[in-house]
C-alpha cells in the first residue's frame, strides 16, 4: 500500500513546473527542445526525451557553450534582485552544441525570449546527466523571461497532450529517427 502511494505522488517537476514542447527546431526531425516554467515564471531550458541526443544507443561526448568566437554562455554574469548582466536571448539563440561519440552534432536552442541566469555547468564534467537524467541535474540552462512577457512567452510551444499528439503522429508515419 505504501509502494502504491509512492508510486501515485508526481515527481517535483510535476507538481511545480508546466512542460512546454518545442518540435523539429530548424526544421530538423525529431530535435525537440523542453521548456520548464515554474509559476514564478523561471524556465528551465532541457531536451525532450525523443532528442536524437538522448537515445540510448548514444553517448554525449562533449558539451559546449562555447556558441561562437565572440559569444559564450559560460561568461553570462548576473547580479542583483533583477538579474541585470544576463545575456538577452531570443527564442532561436542557441545555448549550446552537444557532440554524440558517433560524431552527430545538435544545437540547443532557448526556445523563449528571456535573460539566461545560468547554464549548467555540471553537464561539463559530466555529459550523461543530460541523457540520464534531463529533467532534472541534466538541465542545460535556466532563462527569465521578461515580467510583461512572462504570460506570452510559451506561444507558439506545445502543451503536453498536443506534444503527446505529435509522438503518436510520429510513430504512425514510422519516423527513421526513435523518437
Amino acid at each position: 500500500m505504501a509502494s502504491e502511494a509512492l508510486q501515485e505522488t508526481p515527481s517535483v517537476i510535476d507538481r511545480y513546473f508546466t512542460r512546454w514542447y518545442k518540435t523539429d527546431l530548424k526544421n530538423k526531425a525529431c530535435e525537440d527542445h523542453c521548456v520548464l516554467q515554474h509559476s514564478n515564471r523561471i524556465c528551465v531550458i532541457t531536451l525532450a526525451a525523443c532528442h536524437p541526443a538522448l537515445q540510448k544507443e548514444r553517448r554525449i561526448q562533449n558539451i559546449d557553450y562555447q556558441i561562437s568566437a565572440g559569444c559564450s554562455r559560460l561568461q553570462n554574469k548576473v547580479s542583483g534582485k533583477s538579474k541585470r548582466g544576463g545575456q538577452f536571448l531570443t527564442e532561436f539563440a542557441p545555448l549550446c552544441k552537444i557532440t554524440c561519440s558517433d560524431g552527430l552534432e545538435f544545437t540547443v536552442y532557448s526556445c523563449i525570449r528571456g535573460r539566461l541566469l545560468e547554464v549548467n555547468e555540471e553537464i561539463l564534467k559530466n555529459p550523461g546527466l543530460l541523457q540520464e537524467k534531463p529533467s532534472t541535474e541534466g538541465y542545460i540552462a535556466v532563462v527569465l523571461p521578461k515580467f510583461e512577457e512572462s504570460k506570452s512567452v510559451t506561444q507558439g510551444l506545445l502543451t503536453q497532450a498536443e506534444y503527446d499528439d505529435i509522438l503518436s503522429q510520429r510513430r504512425r508515419i514510422s519516423s527513421p529517427e526513435p523518437c
